[in-house]
């Protein structure tokens, strides 16, 4: 019986045409700093890696269900774009995984600032008095916000920052066995 041959596996951006594809860049833009002219735009080919690379980390259980999901994968294209240009292909034959890094981090950044944003919106509604949104205008009993409250967009606590880990000296259950052995030799 005469074996199957093995299907590679899908992978949405090949590795050595983006590397390939890299490397010509790389070499477009020292010519062009030779000459003295700008920096040359990027390939179709490598924008098209970014959206993929972008769209393909979207799916990650830990970023699919983000209604800003948009806004995530547009923050890590303009990162990509922003440090093109640290890539070295060098030092490095993988511009898949230092790109997915570069829009990884930038996807972070996005939660971050949108928790932050959606904790003052929070507060912007705890602290304004909720007759405010059910009485219309011209009702006699009708109360009006007036100014701006800075405190609203202070925080009560960092709730975008991760918490800090308290350490605790306590000692393990050995230490307590070793403590109470030496204090029994002590007294003998």
């Amino acid at each position: 019986m005469a074996k199957k041959p093995k299907k590679k596996g899908v992978h949405y951006v090949d590795n050595k045409k983006f590397l390939q594809a890299m490397k010509d860049w790389k070499e477009e833009c020292l010519e062009a700093e030779e000459m003295g002219e700008e920096k040359p735009r990027i390939s179709n080919y490598i924008g098209e890696c970014f959206l993929k690379i972008a769209n393909g980390l979207s799916f990650r259980p830990n970023f699919i269900n983000y209604t800003y999901k948009q806004e995530m994968i547009s923050d890590g294209i303009e990162n990509c774009l922003q440090y093109i240009h640290n890539f070295n292909p060098e030092k490095s034959n993988n511009p898949f995984a230092y790109f997915t890094q570069i829009i990884y981090y930038a996807f972070i950044r996005r939660i971050q600032r949108e928790k932050k944003q959606t904790h003052v919106k929070h507060r912007l509604i705890e602290k304004v008095d909720y007759r405010a949104f059910v009485t219309m205008e011209g009702d006699e009993n009708s109360y009006s916000v007036s100014g701006f409250d800075p405190t609203i967009m202070l925080p009560d606590e960092a709730v975008y920052k991760p918490k800090k880990k308290v350490k605790v000296d306590k000692p393990s259950g050995l230490e307590n066995f070793m403590e109470e052995k030496s204090e029994d030799s002590d007294n003998n």
